[in-house]
Formats: C-alpha cells, sequence, structure tokens
C-alpha cells in the first residue's frame, strides 16, 4: 500500500491536474508517463519543477500527476499550481517560499467566451458606411 503525504488539485486556464506526493527518489509520472515524455518542450517540464527547486526536495518525494483539459501550457501550469498545494500539505513551512514565488495562486486569466452578433469575444464585423 502506497501512501500519500500530500494531495494537491491545480488549475490554470481549463486544465485540471490533482497531484499526489509520495516517499520517493524524485520520480515524476504524469497521466502514466516520465514527466519528460508527457512535456516534450523544456520550459513545460522546468515549470513543473519550480515547486521542487524552491523547497529543496526534488529527490525527496515521488509525485504522480493525473492531468486533463486545456493546452500543454496550461496542463503544466495546472501542474505547477497543484504540486505547489501538495507540498504544502507535506510541510507547511514550504508555505512562505511557495506563495512568494506565486505559485499558490490560481491564474485567472481564461479565454473569453464568444458573445451573439459579434465575430469573437470582441470582434465586430465590418462597419459599412455605404
Amino acid at each position: 500500500m502506497v501512501k500519500n503525504l500530500g494531495i494537491g488539485t491545480g488549475r490554470r486556464k481549463t486544465a485540471v491536474a490533482r497531484v499526489y506526493v509520495r516517499d520517493g527518489i524524485g520520480k515524476i509520472t504524469v497521466n502514466g508517463k516520465e514527466l519528460a515524455h508527457y512535456f516534450p518542450q523544456g520550459e513545460h517540464a522546468q515549470m513543473v519543477r519550480q515547486p521542487l527547486m524552491v523547497t529543496t526536495s526534488e529527490n525527496k518525494f515521488d509525485i504522480l500527476i493525473n492531468v486533463y483539459g486545456g493546452g500543454s501550457n496550461g496542463q503544466a501550469g495546472a501542474c505547477r499550481h497543484g504540486l505547489a498545494r501538495a507540498l504544502c500539505q507535506v510541510d507547511p513551512a514550504n508555505y512562505t517560499s511557495l506563495r512568494s514565488n506565486g505559485y499558490l495562486t490560481r491564474d485567472p486569466r481564461m479565454v473569453e467566451r464568444k458573445k451573439f452578433g459579434r465575430r469573437g469575444a470582441r470582434r465586430r464585423f465590418q462597419f459599412s458606411k455605404r
């Protein structure tokens, strides 16, 4: 039986990530794949690792992440948010460093909905005087 030390839910745009922190050697698994295979762009993989670097716990825990919805950028942001929340559960002393770096704040920016009578959210049809 594997015991979860901390569980966190992260959200960004339309992506939602469930993060489970367990004792281990620093292995990160996202949707059953290794982190580098799931996020081939280095910047997204780096974004997910940021809370671990701030709290100096890169090789202390194994992290299991289930993420769905959104694109790769939103999913990476959701993973970072969930991981930061889970690390706060593991050790409440991590809270100040994670908060000061902005990893515990849910980024509220989302795509604005399309309105009726418009081409997009704000774009209007071309005006013709004659």
